[in-house]
């Protein structure tokens, strides 16, 4: 079985946040550095070159598959920050509704920029994102 090739790293994620072009980007990326950190108790962790996580988990699918992975996390790209929200979405309607202005994928929350966006309502997103992760793979 093929392994994971995105894994936590020893890179500094606020020197890899330092190299961010836009100056609105890289305070947006302090903030949810700083956010995640606190709501998930966690540090911040680089996975791979690009992508911040916070805490880990095991998970195993039912292809016997397996690998551990963030519980939270985010990176800068070139037209968005993606918030990276495990769970996926399909809990959190009333949240989404008074977000602002995002796109979604499975677990991807793409923002083009915070002040697109209620950060009150993104970090009780966030927060409730990990609560509904550890009560699945404990804490």
């Amino acid at each position: 079985m093929a392994e994971l090739k995105t894994k936590a790293t020893e890179l500094d994620p606020r020197e890899f946040l330092e190299t961010v072009d836009s100056d609105e980007k890289r305070q947006d990326c302090f903030w949810l550095l700083e956010q995640m950190e606190e709501l998930s108790g966690a540090p911040a962790k680089m996975w791979g070159e690009s992508m911040i996580g916070f805490g880990t988990y095991h998970y195993v699918y039912d292809s016997g598959r397996e690998g551990d992975w963030f519980e939270v996390g985010f990176a800068p790209r070139k037209q968005n920050l993606v918030v990276y929200i495990m769970p996926g979405f399909i809990e959190y309607d009333d949240l989404l509704g008074q977000l602002g202005k995002y796109k979604t994928g499975k677990s991807c929350l793409y923002i083009k920029k915070l002040s697109d966006v209620n950060r009150e309502v993104l970090r009780d997103l966030i927060d409730q994102s990990l609560k509904a992760m550890r009560e699945k793979y404990g804490d």
